[in-house]
């Protein structure tokens, strides 16, 4: 799993997004890292947090599990968390937990 954060370095102001690009598989393995970096990423983020699915080729519900926490820190800090860019099959993986419902989606 490759996680790339495209936030601006010295942002100005609380509408510019922070962005971050994820790939490869999200599972046991690569969970743990993944809370890391998102968590460190909130820190730093304004307003809102896009996560980019667009070249996930694997997730299981380690992910989601991480997705979902993340979310809550994210909502406690009154900062907007939504996922993009999702292939088919985490489409279908969100829907059938229902996940879809609560994490919101753009794109």
């Amino acid at each position: 799993m490759t996680v790339i954060d495209t936030a601006p370095p010295g942002r100005v102001g609380s509408s510019i997004p922070t962005t971050v690009h994820l790939s490869g598989e999200i599972d046991i393995f690569t969970c743990p890292a993944l809370r890391r970096q998102l968590l460190h990423t909130l820190h730093q983020c304004t307003s809102l947090l896009i996560v980019d699915l667009s070249e996930v080729t694997f997730c299981d519900a380690g992910g989601l599990a991480v997705m979902v926490g993340i979310q809550h820190r994210a909502r406690a800090q009154g900062i907007t968390f939504v996922l993009t860019g999702p292939r088919p099959f985490m489409s279908r993986l969100l829907h059938i937990t229902g996940l879809d419902r609560s994490l919101p989606m753009v794109g």
